[in-house]
């Protein structure tokens, strides 16, 4: 056995069945072995920024990591972004780097490059298997610590040697690691917090914002008074009709700011102090009061569930009665933010993933979900955009049977616009509402934030016109129908449509 068998037979044993590839010349032995090992799916995407986008997608929805196959240290290059988005949202993904012959690479052969320095900014764990032995024991380790709280991708780099050569052994699968449970002192910090009368702030992150956590959090923010909130981009939120209602951090720094000002205290539930995006002139880098008094009850790599279960019984806190939401109604006319969130809100099918790369045309969009159908949200959590389209083709591979809908800005989609091929491909059932600004808008607002005005020169670079990209075509080369609507009418009917029918489908909603 050769150590790329070894390599897939070892992944299938530690329950990796999925691998999105961007292979070359190094990985061809993997890929062989692909042919002789059943079970492995593999999904082709068509760059490597995709890839990693839709192996986060995939781990948030089936709560298991998929494997990534790249080619060099370059296909790694063209993966980080989305590697990056991965690593701050804690998401688990084993990713395989094929590399030069361990006796080839010396002579500096034109791939060559710092594969380990590459991959080491985006990587819990990095390890390079120099021989055909240690290919499945890396493996299965690599799949331990990618899923290690609070769960990170995993490098394994692969030179071709090791890969061909004889000598491969499979490796099962080793122990996992489940999240340490919290300090008595952390509960104890907090319930002292919460009847202390002061105004207090509970900040929910990654698997607190989904049930029975969210469920515990409304038990106590009701017997105590506290204020729910989540991180402002998060990896998976359940949201929705009959669910608490847990706003988030706005984006904006100022918002930011005057949301979180009447805090006294902040207790922070697998989520970090809150800081701003970027530094401002003449604003706080932190978020919060300078007075407020920070109380971490569960750190991200920490069992933050089940530390809300225990402040809640600690608290003797009741269920809390979920809040009455009158449904959404589809809103007519002309194409705004605000009309473009209450129609999805309204027409949003049941048990949908959403996943949310909107921008700045997408802010009221969370909060008028909150009266739509129950659904997961996904975020963009490292902030690195053109993580939407392929965040939405792994979500659905990862969750067979439910409508993905993904809401993205027109400038982030053209980082990765070759996910539509994929979801042609694979035949999934995402319905992509491309919102064609043709603008950085959100760059104007950071014109703004940082004292500048805007220009001849900042139009000219923040403007996508002349020409206007034409997404119904760009989907149709991709494989993927398309329409346009220039009004919440043609909007609604071209989503309800969408959202009948199985396979993607695209809908260019032109923001005048």
């Amino acid at each position: 056995m050769n150590g790329a068998e070894s390599l897939v037979r070892t992944l299938l044993a530690c329950g990796v069945d999925t691998v999105f590839a961007n292979p070359g010349t190094s990985e061809m032995h993997f890929v062989a072995a692909l042919d002789r090992v059943p079970g492995m799916r593999v999904v082709l995407a068509t760059f490597e920024g995709v890839v990693a986008g839709a192996a986060d997608g995939y781990a948030r929805m089936s709560g298991k990591p998929a494997a990534t196959l790249l080619h060099c240290a370059p296909g790694l290059a063209n993966g980080l972004a989305n590697f990056h988005n991965a690593r701050r949202g804690h998401v688990p993904i084993v990713s395989i780097v094929g590399d030069q012959a361990t006796y080839h690479k010396p002579l500096d052969p034109l791939l060559a490059a710092d594969t380990i320095g590459f991959a080491s900014g985006v990587s819990a764990w990095v390890r390079t298997a120099h021989h055909p032995s240690q290919v499945g024991a890396y493996a299965a380790e690599a799949v331990q610590a990618a899923t290690a709280p609070p769960g990170g991708v995993a490098t394994l780099i692969l030179p071709s040697d090791a890969s061909w050569s004889e000598g491969g052994a499979v490796a099962g699968p080793l122990p996992s690691f489940p999240p340490a449970p919290v300090e008595e002192s952390a509960i104890a910090d907090a319930v002292t917090t919460l009847r202390s009368g002061e105004a207090t702030v509970i900040i929910l992150a990654d698997a607190a914002l989904r049930r029975p956590a969210i469920d515990n959090a409304a038990r106590i923010a009701a017997a105590t008074g506290a204020h729910l909130i989540s991180e402002t981009f998060n990896t998976r939120a359940a949201h929705g009709a009959g669910l608490p209602d847990i706003g988030r951090i706005p984006y904006p720094i100022d918002a930011a700011l005057a949301v979180l000002a009447p805090y006294r205290h902040a207790i922070l539930v697998g989520a970090h102090d809150p800081v701003a995006f970027f530094a401002y002139p003449g604003r706080p880098g932190r978020q919060l009061p300078a007075d407020a008094r920070v109380h971490v009850l569960a750190r991200p790599e920490e069992d933050g569930v089940d530390a809300l279960a225990r402040l809640a019984a600690a608290l003797s806190a009741p269920p809390a009665a979920m809040p009455a939401r009158p449904r959404a109604v589809p809103v007519s006319g002309a194409v705004t933010p605000q009309a473009f969130a209450q129609t999805l809100a309204a027409l949003l099918p049941d048990n949908a993933v959403v996943v949310d790369e909107a921008l700045t045309f997408g802010f009221p969009l969370y909060a008028a979900t909150a009266a739509a159908a129950p659904h997961d949200c996904l975020q963009l959590t490292g902030g690195a955009i053109g993580d939407g389209l392929p965040m939405s083709t792994g979500a659905a591979l990862g969750a067979p049977g439910r409508r993905v809908i993904d809401v993205q800005a027109d400038g982030s989609a053209l980082y990765t616009v070759q996910a539509l091929w994929t979801q042609a491909r694979e035949k999934l059932d995402v319905t992509t509402v491309v919102l064609a600004n043709r603008r950085y808008e959100i760059l104007f607002g950071e014109l703004a934030g940082v004292g500048a005005a805007a220009g001849p020169a900042s139009r000219a670079l923040f403007g996508l016109g002349r020409p206007d990209h034409d997404w119904v075509k760009l989907a149709a080369g991709f494989g993927v129908e398309g329409a346009r609507a220039e009004t919440m009418e043609q909007f609604a009917d071209l989503f309800m449509t969408a959202n009948r029918r199985s396979g993607p489908f695209l809908i260019e909603l032109v923001i005048p």
